[in-house]
């Protein structure tokens, strides 16, 4: 054979793959019949070894102490590996800290990789679990130190050699094509969870061992999405993929629905590594009031302390925004609009934009004019909207429904049943109900806008 692979193990200081740092290293070079060099050490990791990590491999802060760290062994780690194929069980986790460690110092640590988990599924399948104790035991390999380096490393290249033997399907040379997508899979997942995935609209939910959800996507082609994540190299996906170990997925029919639905389930859910449209910003609503000398106010608070508002925002600045947009269209006095507190009288007046209610040259009454028909301008934008699009099936239609300006949900009806549909009231008992909130308008606006900008509706009805 003329490959040679460097079979490694390394120990850490910690469980999770965020600032873990190696306390010991064992690389095995092996040509498939036998090793023909190696290098073990201890590593200071210059930082301290959690007990519970000291009672799991035993290596504790005092044999660490005078070890070298990892600068110091880098070039050896370096001309060791060098035209070798990296294996190790589980291979991600321990390439990626190594490759991190070398990018700390300002130096690219790139190898082939092979993962011995993954062989062991595709060459020896159905076994209850893939972890390389439980394998070691189900195959009679001793391990001579678990959880140590040099133990590990060596019981792992004996499980190699007999996956070796047992490849009759050249399965470990389809590893190494750089074009086979098996090679990049995570350790934790099935092949066959991707290969079951549909290539059409929809959101899917990457699962950790425990089937808690880790985080939700939206796609216009969920499998090539998915896929799209395990070649990704960035520090997160790459922790997010090592944790994955089940897929989901919901088909929508098309992308305006699974944007709505990956928004309102990553609000619902919080996933660990969702961050956009994570937080949920409290709704702010738009009320009226008269005081004691006959003077209508608009003032705004939070929508759960609001009944009845007139119209409702998704943050402070954008109803503040909105407000000044309408002093100014109808001449109002920012001090009764609630911008402008602790004032006897507003600064508009001195630039001659109040009329002066706000220091008794205007009477309440001709000022509440023009604060009704500001009131009465708002939410004349309000529309009741059934978007239509293509459905799951081709028997079906998918819709979002939009009544009053609000969005309530989305669904999907038989292409039958929508003939017999007259109005968008009709459609709300076809809705699975959802929250509106400023994410949703986003999308919404956005969607609406490029149906505007295509020009092309004299055909496509988007409402009714």
């Amino acid at each position: 054979m003329d490959k040679l692979y460097a079979v490694v193990d390394i120990e850490t200081t910690g469980n999770g793959h965020k600032g873990q740092k190696i306390t010991e290293i064992a690389i095995l070079i092996f040509d498939g019949k036998v090793v023909i060099n190696e290098f073990t050490s201890l590593v200071n990791p210059e930082q301290n070894i959690p007990p519970f990590i000291t009672n799991l491999t035993g290596i504790t802060n005092a044999m660490v102490r005078n070890a070298p760290k990892f600068y110091e062994i880098a070039k050896k780690v370096q001309d060791i590996t060098k035209d070798t194929i990296f294996v190790a069980h589980n291979v991600n986790f321990d390439y990626n800290i190594i490759r991190d460690e070398f990018k700390s110092l300002g130096h690219i640590f790139n190898r082939k990789k092979l993962c011995t988990v993954r062989l062991t599924r595709k060459i020896v399948p159905g076994l209850p679990s893939y972890s390389l104790g439980n394998i070691c035991t189900g195959e009679n390999i001793p391990i001579n130190g678990r959880h140590r380096a040099k133990g590990d490393a060596e019981a792992t290249v004996e499980l190699f050699r007999r996956l070796i033997k047992r490849d009759n399907q050249f399965i470990i040379n389809a590893f190494l094509n750089p074009r086979s997508r098996q090679a990049t899979l995570p350790p934790l997942l099935d092949k066959k969870a991707v290969d079951n995935l549909p290539e059409k609209f929809g959101v899917y939910y990457f699962k950790n061992v425990a089937k808690e959800i880790i985080y939700v996507g939206k796609a216009n082609n969920i499998k090539q999405r998915v896929i799209s994540h395990f070649y990704d190299r960035k520090k997160k996906e790459r922790e997010m993929c090592l944790e994955t170990a089940h897929i989901s997925f919901t088909e929508t029919g098309s992308e305006l629905l699974a944007l709505l639905l990956e928004s309102s389930e990553i609000k619902h859910r919080y996933p660990t590594y969702n961050r956009a449209q994570k937080h949920h910003r409290e709704a702010i609503g738009l009320f009226s009031y008269e005081d004691q000398k006959g003077v209508i106010h608009l003032a705004f608070n939070k929508l759960k302390l609001t009944p009845n508002p007139i119209t409702t925002f998704y943050s402070l600045q954008e109803c503040r925004n909105y407000l000044e947009i309408l002093c100014k269209d109808f001449t109002l006095c920012p001090k009764y609009c609630h911008l402008q507190t602790n004032v006897t009288s507003c600064f508009h007046h001195q630039l001659k934009d109040c009329k002066g209610v706000c220091c008794n040259e205007e009477t309440p009454e001709n000022y509440n004019i023009r604060v009704l028909d500001a009131i009465s301008s708002i939410g004349t934008g309000a529309k009741n909207l059934v978007l239509k699009e293509s459905g799951r099936t081709k028997n079906e239609i998918g819709f979002a429904l939009i009544l009053e300006g609000d969005y309530k949900g989305f669904g999907y009806v038989d292409l039958s049943q929508d003939a017999s549909l007259n109005n968008p009231e009709d459609y709300q008992f076809f809705v699975e109900p959802k929250k509106d909130n400023s994410d949703i308008q986003k999308i919404l606006a956005s969607y609406l806008k490029k149906k505007e900008a295509l020009k092309n509706l004299e055909n496509e009805e988007i409402s009714i």
